[in-house]
């Protein structure tokens, strides 16, 4: 199903033979922006078209150009017209989008500036972000196809080669409460509005079965052919080793061989992709082994999240001959492939795993890292939360030294109108530097945000960027007030001065600005069906985007003080457990002295290596103390380590741990200075949980200590589980 065009006020654009989808596109884009053409006279046409929908006299003087391949454009002024002009559809869209971000409009009034001929074409041949019409996800599944014409639509003018749609075979369920209309009927028409723009249709289809059963694979392959017959076109497949699915290589392959046959009867240029995700160290081996058997059916390997080994590792071990194409993960800030590095506590335990999360200097560095070993890229998206990064990715994947100033200029331009925006992005990854409480430039986010004045054709994405700077600010004005709060509650004379303490509120400011962060989240609900609230607006869950459920959690850790209170008051000041301790909150970026962190993000932007601040699926009001709440850990066989030094080689030591973090467990391993075990198979049996440990005189006996942290070897799936809250080292009293 194709959506018609409506018909536009003002026509700027003509369309020759064959060029009629991209002018249409053009001309309904320009009519948004302006009531008069002004010079702007665009033709649109195939090369060996363009000369004839030129006027008469001006034939004559159409230099065909040459070299233009599949997806390359070129625009050329002929007299008063500009000529777009490709080999194809694809082409010609991506050309209508320069004309696009090129596009002055003053009072209403349209200017195309061309300094000389302009000839382009992209750097890398997959540039695709995925569209999971499912219920997890945090937008699409309440998208109508109207709605997912336009967004495709955008994705085409900044030169995406197509998109990714997730099958209905997923690990979700096979509907949901939000769905305007049956997936199988959504996705065909997703996959011709994709079609129609010249665009590449992939289908991401994960192996969910147990396939040692009989029968099984043989039913695996019926259900593909079925899938097949719903959607009017499939060109490429790309089918995870997990995230989900759990097939071990030797029967992923041969099934994947026989979908691949499938798809190719009817498509016989389909590429065929397989990934390494979820597969623990053995099963690594056995992928490789299958690649060292060189199968012809298989196109090449795409790597994304919940992969252990580094994308360098994988390339020097996986044949030449089979292209690797990355799947990076744009949508998350932590249990994330790229979480944000040292993201403070308070933004982790309000605004959450997927909130709306412009990064623009964090992805420029990563795809600069990653993108040279790969062929291209499917961003990783659950909706529009990470809109900002998915239009960043394509132009870079167009142009690998596309500047991520002048790219949120075009942004700005394009989608808002207010040349003022285009500073919105790199402020709001700003915001989440440092300390909430401390970081003033929150605030002058804010204030920059409200200083916005979009144009009429602005869409919910300046809506989008206001609700995050509203976000920021909030966080931080609660932070303020709580910690404040807390420590008036814990300094007061009596029980009953700290109850009255902490029941007060966080103050009109707060309160003001609650109000305007609902208000935004209804805007982004009606325009772009964005799912800020599981009650509001039928989001999935909360870590699925919806943390307007968390703008008013607790902050200050009162359940757990008021739990404190039955025992005695005062409360022992809970980081001086006995004197001389040594205290880490780990997972508090200030508060974490003896936590190694390792090489950081620049050059370790997966953190393989590097140690992660996290936060615990709970929140302060289940009755945890806020040190318990957040927790560091470390990935796959990477140690958590902790050093010391200056230790009393005189006196003994005592460990205490706080085991917390993630509602699962996985057996984890202490040994002191390489060699000295402490714990061994270790796994908590509550969450939170404390130990104390003894430590031996001999690991002190030097005036320093380190302590690592390992789970069992050779581990797959995320890498996480290796998590602890806090660590005392207490001195013996002498």
């Amino acid at each position: 199903m194709i959506v018609p065009a409506a018909a536009v006020a003002v026509s700027c654009v003509t369309a020759g033979a064959g060029g009629e989808v991209a002018a249409d596109l053009l001309n309904r884009r320009i009519a948004e922006r302006v009531a008069r053409c002004g010079d702007v006279r665009v033709v649109v046409a195939p090369s060996d078209a363009a000369a004839a929908a030129l006027p008469a006299r001006l034939r004559s003087r159409w230099r065909r150009p040459a070299g233009l391949g599949r997806e390359g454009f070129a625009i050329r002024r002929v007299g008063p017209v500009t000529v777009v002009t490709a080999n194809a559809t694809r082409g010609l869209v991506y050309g209508a989008g320069w004309v696009l971000r090129h596009l002055e409009v003053t009072g209403g009034t349209a200017r195309l500036s061309l300094a000389g001929p302009v000839d382009e074409k992209p750097a890398y041949a997959t540039r695709l972000t995925q569209i999971g019409y499912r219920p997890k996800n945090n937008s699409y599944d309440a998208w109508t196809l109207t709605m997912f014409q336009r967004r495709i639509e955008d994705f085409a003018l900044w030169g995406a080669s197509g998109v990714q749609i997730i099958a209905p075979v997923s690990d979700d369920d096979a509907t949901g409460p939000l769905f305007p209309a049956p997936p199988r009927e959504t996705l065909a028409g997703i996959s011709a509005i994709t079609h129609r723009l010249g665009l590449d249709v992939a289908l991401y289809y994960p192996e969910l079965g147990d396939y040692e059963k009989p029968g099984a694979v043989a039913a695996e392959v019926a259900a593909f052919r079925r899938v097949l017959g719903d959607l009017p076109h499939v060109d490429a497949l790309y089918v995870p080793g997990g995230d989900p699915g759990h097939t071990r290589p030797a029967r992923l392959f041969p099934l994947v061989a026989q979908q691949a046959a499938l798809l190719r009867a009817r498509n016989p240029q389909a590429p065929v992709y397989i990934s390494s995700q979820g597969f623990d160290a053995a099963g690594f081996e056995a992928f490789y082994h299958e690649l060292d058997k060189r199968p012809d059916w298989l196109t090449g390997v795409f790597v994304g999240p919940q992969t252990r080994d580094p994308l360098p590792v994988e390339r020097s071990r996986i044949p030449a001959r089979y292209p690797l194409i990355l799947y990076p993960d744009i949508a998350h800030t932590m249990h994330a492939q790229f979480p944000v590095p040292r993201w403070w506590p308070e933004f982790a335990l309000t605004e959450g795993r997927e909130p709306i999360n412009p990064r623009p200097e964090a992805y420029a560095h990563i795809f600069a890292r990653f993108a040279p070993l790969t062929a291209g890229f499917i961003t990783y998206s659950e909706g529009v939360n990470d809109d900002f990064n998915q239009f960043l990715w394509f132009r870079m994947g167009w142009d690998p030294k596309t500047d991520v100033k002048a790219f949120a200029r075009d942004y700005a331009r394009v989608f808002i109108g207010d040349p003022r925006a285009a500073a919105l992005p790199a402020a709001l990854e700003g915001n989440w530097i440092g300390d909430p409480a401390t970081n003033a430039n929150i605030d002058a986010t804010l204030r920059l945000a409200d200083r916005v004045r979009p144009s009429a054709f602005a869409d919910w994405r300046v809506d989008a960027l206001r609700y995050r700077a509203v976000y920021d600010a909030l966080v931080r004005r609660r932070t303020i007030a709580a910690r404040a709060r807390r420590a008036a509650a814990l300094a007061a004379p009596d029980s009953e001065q700290a109850r009255a303490i902490l029941a007060t509120g966080d103050g009109p400011q707060v309160a003001a600005l609650l109000d305007r962060l609902n208000a935004l989240a209804e805007q982004l609900w009606q325009k772009a069906r964005l799912q800020l609230s599981v009650k509001r607006y039928g989001a999935s869950n909360i870590e699925r985007g919806a943390n307007l459920d968390r703008a008013d959690v607790d902050l200050t850790g009162r359940a757990w003080i008021e739990a404190q209170m039955a025992k005695g008051w005062p409360i022992p000041d809970r980081s001086r457990r006995a004197e001389g301790a040594l205290y880490d909150d780990l997972g508090r970026p200030d508060a974490e002295p003896h936590l190694v962190r390792g090489p950081g993000f620049l050059a370790d932007p997966q953190f393989f290596t590097t140690a992660i601040d996290g936060i615990a699926d709970r929140t302060p009001a289940d009755g945890w103390w806020p040190g318990e709440l957040d927790y560091a850990e470390t990935l796959y066989d990477s140690p958590l380590r902790l050093h010391y030094d200056g230790l009393d080689p005189r006196r003994g030591y005592k460990l205490t741990i706080t085991y917390a973090g993630e509602d699962y467990t996985l057996p984890m391993r202490l040994v002191a200075n390489g060699h000295i075990l402490l714990q061994d198979h270790f796994a908590r049996t509550a969450n939170p949980m404390q130990v104390t440990i003894v430590i031996p005189r001999e690991a002190t006996a030097k005036g320093s200590l380190d302590l690592d942290w390992t789970r069992p070897p050779g581990m797959g799936g995320s890498g996480r589980g290796k998590q602890v809250a806090e660590t005392w080292l207490i001195p013996e009293t002498r």
